[in-house]
C-alpha cells in the first residue's frame, strides 16, 4: 500500500499545499526522555527543494522540538488527507531551528507571511519521503485558521514575547536546552 518516493515532486508539493494541518514529532536521545508529537496549522509550511522543508516554529508553551533538534537532530513530519482520496504523507529527516539572531533567518523568514508569534524557522534537510492508506483517518470540514496566537503576540508585542520564550522556553520539560542562549549561539 505504501510507497516511497524519491523526491518531493510537484504533485506532492500542490498535495502538500492543500492540507490545512501537519504534525511533528521529535524525541532525546534518553530513553526515559518524552517523544514530542506537535500539530500545526496556518499558512507556515514550504517546500524549498526537492529535499529541503521549512515551517514557522511558533512561540508556544514548550521547546520540545527545538531542544530536540539541538540535542540530535532527527524529526518526522507528517500530513493527512481530511478531505478527498485519503492519504498520509511521512517527511522523515534531519533538522535544526533557525532562529532570528541567526543570519540565515531573514533569507527564510521571506518565503512565510510575517507572524508576531514566529520564535524560529524549522528547517529540514529531508531522507526519507513515504506515504500510506490514511484508510482509518476521518474525514472533517475545514472552518478557518485560529488566530488566537496571532492576537496574543500582538497584544504582548514583540518585548513581551521575547519575555515570555526567554523564560518559559529556555529548557524542555527533560531538562534539554531550547532557546536558553550563551555568547556566541546562534550566530551559524
Amino acid at each position: 500500500m505504501g510507497k516511497t518516493y524519491h523526491a518531493l515532486d510537484e504533485e506532492l508539493q500542490q498535495w502538500i499545499a492543500a492540507q490545512h494541518m501537519f504534525v511533528v514529532a521529535t524525541a532525546p536521545l534518553a530513553t526515559e526522555g518524552h517523544i514530542n508529537c506537535s500539530p500545526k496549522g496556518g499558512d507556515c509550511f514550504r517546500v524549498l527543494g526537492s529535499h529541503e522543508v521549512a515551517y514557522l516554529d511558533y512561540t508556544g508553551s514548550g521547546i520540545e522540538t527545538v531542544a530536540h533538534l539541538r540535542e540530535n537532530g532527527r524529526i518526522t513530519i507528517m500530513f493527512s488527507a481530511f478531505t478527498g482520496p485519503p492519504k498520509i504523507l511521512r517527511i522523515y529527516g534531519r533538522g535544526e531551528a533557525i532562529l532570528p539572531d541567526d543570519r540565515r533567518f531573514a533569507a527564510l523568514a521571506a518565503h512565510f507571511p510575517s507572524n508576531p508569534g514566529t520564535r524560529s524557522i524549522i528547517r529540514v534537510e529531508v531522507d526519507r519521503i513515504a506515504d500510506a492508506c490514511g484508510f482509518a483517518v476521518p474525514t472533517y470540514t475545514f472552518e478557518n485558521d485560529r488566530k488566537v496566537l496571532d492576537d496574543w503576540a500582538t497584544q504582548k508585542g514583540p518585548a513581551g514575547v521575547q519575555t515570555y520564550q526567554s523564560t518559559r522556553n529556555a529548557v524542555s520539560i527533560d531538562g534539554l536546552p531550547g532557546l536558553a542562549r550563551s555568547a556566541g549561539q546562534g550566530s551559524s
